[in-house]
Order: C-alpha cells, then structure tokens, then sequence
C-alpha cells in the first residue's frame, strides 16, 4: 500500500495528547515543570512469544512481575499529558520546541510500534494532507525516508532501552497498579521534580531486574474482575477518571 502525505500545520497532532516518549525525553519535558504521567498496562505471561510472533516487542517491552499467583509482564509508557494545545506550539501553529521534539514528534504521522499499519483515518490530519501529489511517505507498506526509518528504529531501540529503568522508577514512586492488557491504563502522575529525580537516578545506577514484585490490577470490566478473580491474581474495580483510562464502558458499576 501507497500512502503520500504532507504536513498542513494544522496543528491538530498537537492538541490533548498523551505523547510516549523515553527516559531521556521525559526527563527533559518534566524538568521544565511540564506534566508526564506513566500508563501502564500488564498482561499474563506463561511462557515467551518467539522471535518472530507479532506479541515479541510488546513482551520485550515489558517486565516480569506478578499478580496474586500468576506471572504477569508489565508495560509502564511514559507520557507527556496535556488538555488543549501542547505547551511549546505558538499561536502561527509552528513548534516552540523543534529542535528538542519528541522522538513521536518527528515520526508522525508514521507508527512508532511494528505491530501498528498506518491508516490515514486513524489520524488527525485533514484529507488535504494525504493526497496523492504529496511526497510519498510509504510505498508498499514501507517507509520511503530512510532518515524517518531510522528515527523509527531509534524509538523503538530507546523503548527497549528504557524497561529496567522503568521498572526501577516504578518501585521507586512505589507504583504497583496496572490496567489489563487491551481494556485500558491505568494512570499515574507524579510531580515533574520529583519524576527527574528518580529517572536520572536510575540512568546513572544502570539498574537490572530484581524479583518480580506484586502488583494488582485495575479494571472496570466485570468479566475481567471475575477472570482474574478466578485465576487468583489481585483485582481491584475501578471507574474511568484520573487514575484509570478505559477503552471500554464501565461494566463493574451498572445495575445487575
């Protein structure tokens, strides 16, 4: 598949977002006293996925942990959170902060997971920005640029990079709750100075995995809480608000 873009500045891409980003740029954005958030998410994990199942980079980019009795993988993405327009994006709809953008920044529209096909109307782009007298952004299912495929590589190299450290800043802020894999996250928000200080800690100590340590998980599916229920892993019901992210209506508090 062909897919030909163009960026119109609309400005659009940067608007309400939850940005991912690496250690090295969230401790860059929370150091200027804006907000990043950790959403996180786990899933059960019994056995490894080969190197070649499509579940690979999500379990590498993850890590062991447990939950009641059951081995789980937790998957912790650090976020720059922001209601309404990005704190660096100027009236003229140009960045403020171009040079020291965001990995995600410079890859969009392109996907940052491999897992991911791009679809323009999956986008907030207009229609005008993908029409087909636009440089070619993919040509069969490929990035074109090889400067854009490298940045793509860069991410998802610092991504997996970055899990020990995560891991360890987690334990830290003493975070132990996750959303099920695919219903949701659940959100945390720590301080911006208090979140340097605990990343740049860990960059310097190189950390390496520990015991996996407990963890429970947030959901506000009834079904999930009965499942996990049954299987012995710790379960707490939630609602959609500051702390849980759901992709799914509440369930758990509707009348029977």
């Amino acid at each position: 598949m062909d897919i030909h873009f163009d960026c119109t500045q609309c400005g659009r891409c940067c608007h309400n977002l939850k940005l991912p980003m690496s250690v090295e740029e969230a401790i860059r954005w929370a150091g200027k006293g804006h907000q990043v958030q950790l959403l996180i998410e786990a899933a059960p994990a019994f056995e490894e996925p080969a190197e070649t199942s499509p579940e690979r980079f999500r379990y590498e980019r993850s890590f062991p942990a447990v939950s009641g009795t059951i081995p789980i993988r937790v998957n912790a993405i650090l976020v720059a959170a922001f209601e309404g327009a990005c704190p660096h994006l100027r009236p003229d709809m140009r960045c403020g902060n171009y040079e020291e953008r965001p990995r995600v920044c410079r890859i969009y529209p392109a996907e940052i997971s491999p897992n991911i096909t791009l679809s323009p109307s999956s986008k907030m782009c207009p229609t005008e920005a993908w029409s087909e007298d636009l440089p070619i952004l993919l040509e069969n299912g490929a990035i074109v640029d090889p400067a854009l495929a490298m940045l793509i590589d860069a991410h998802r190299v610092a991504t997996l990079a970055d899990v020990s450290i995560k891991a360890y800043a987690c334990h830290v802020l003493d975070i132990a709750t996750t959303a099920f894999a695919n219903e949701g996250y659940a959100v945390q928000s720590p301080e911006p100075a208090r979140l340097v200080e605990v990343l740049t800690a860990a960059l310097r100590a190189n950390p390496e995995f520990s015991e996996p340590t407990q963890w429970s998980f947030l959901t506000n599916r009834r079904a999930t809480l009965n499942m996990l229920d049954q299987v012995e892993a710790d379960a707490i019901k939630t609602e959609n608000g500051a702390r849980y992210i759901g992709f799914f209506d509440d369930q758990i508090f509707d009348a029977i």
